[in-house]
């Protein structure tokens, strides 16, 4: 059947309940509203037609897709993929199929350290059942992170020896926060780990929101498997951010950005104190700049 009618099946269903409100007969209530609750699903299955999406599953992927960038609540998707299990049909195309998806708990997670810029989102209205698709491109390489995941989900370390033992088998390759929430076991503090292992311990760990535009949001990409100088850990994010814009993203030696970026030369961006921080070199913006890696590497080299 189609749209239409299904819709006047459930008008006749309705109607005729008029007269089980009148009964004082529980159960016979309940049985003649079970049907209204199929063909209510029906309703919602037949929305987008089979042609274009048979499954439940598809059915969801068709409309985070046509809806990408905007927040859709559980009940949006219980309607339109017609099953009750339908966490279960995003989680699947989260992990075996790599779309970047990412619920209320994560985003509000990442808000809290500043990582989740999008514009008219409300992050805090999200709760636990809502979705946003942060990306119409789908991440072929997503199954075997999760797989990977999993595995270091098992470890017996701290949440944050988790996350930096993920990150530097992942090696500038694009990690979404839903795989570091799982890889914490959903605890919440996640997110500050990662800050702290580029705040504190030097790990060249960036985003949209930390010196790479061009990443999206939601995602998490370590440069390189290097740990920036001690005296050069501390400088606050909202600085690197404005030196690394001030410099057109490039580095003031050499000219290399990361549009130049490959495997088999995996240098990225740091900042270098022009008045060494050892001679009372402030964290300024003045006393800043933008440096790629080989060429920082030199200019220590000669001062040595």
């Amino acid at each position: 059947m189609n749209s239409e009618e299904i819709r006047q099946q459930l008008q006749k269903l309705l109607i005729n309940f008029e007269r089980e409100l009148k009964s004082d007969n529980l159960r016979g209530k309940v049985l003649s509203l079970v049907p209204c609750f199929h063909y209510i699903r029906e309703l919602g299955k037949s929305l987008i037609p089979a042609d274009i999406a048979r499954s439940a599953r598809d059915r969801i992927l068709h409309y985070f897709i046509k809806y990408s960038g905007v927040i859709i609540s559980g009940d949006e998707l219980l309607v339109i993929s017609g099953i009750q299990e339908y966490a279960r049909r995003v989680r699947e195309l989260k992990v075996q199929f790599g779309w970047s998806i990412v619920s209320g708990v994560t985003a509000k997670q990442m808000a809290v350290e500043n990582e989740f810029p999008i514009d008219n989102i409300d992050v805090n209205s999200m709760g636990p059942a809502d979705y946003i698709l942060l990306s119409t491109e789908q991440d072929r390489d997503a199954a075997h992170r999760w797989n990977l995941a999993n595995e270091i989900r098992r470890e017996r370390i701290s949440v944050r020896d988790k996350i930096l033992k993920f990150f530097r088998k992942n090696v500038g390759q694009k990690i979404t926060g839903e795989e570091l929430k799982y890889l914490a076991k959903d605890r919440s503090e996640w997110a500050r780990r990662v800050r702290e292992l580029r705040t504190e311990f030097g790990w060249p760990v960036v985003t949209k929101n930390t010196g790479r535009p061009d990443l999206e949001v939601g995602v998490y990409l370590l440069e390189a498997d290097r740990q920036s100088p001690e005296h050069d850990r501390h400088i606050p994010d909202p600085v690197k951010t404005k030196v690394l814009r001030r410099d057109d993203y490039r580095c003031t030696k050499c000219n290399w950005s990361h549009e130049e970026w490959n495997r088999s030369d995996p240098r990225h961006l740091e900042l270098h104190h022009v008045k060494p921080h050892a001679e009372g070199g402030d964290n300024t913006e003045e006393n800043l700049i933008t440096v790629c890696t080989v060429c920082h590497d030199d200019i220590h080299r000669r001062q040595k």
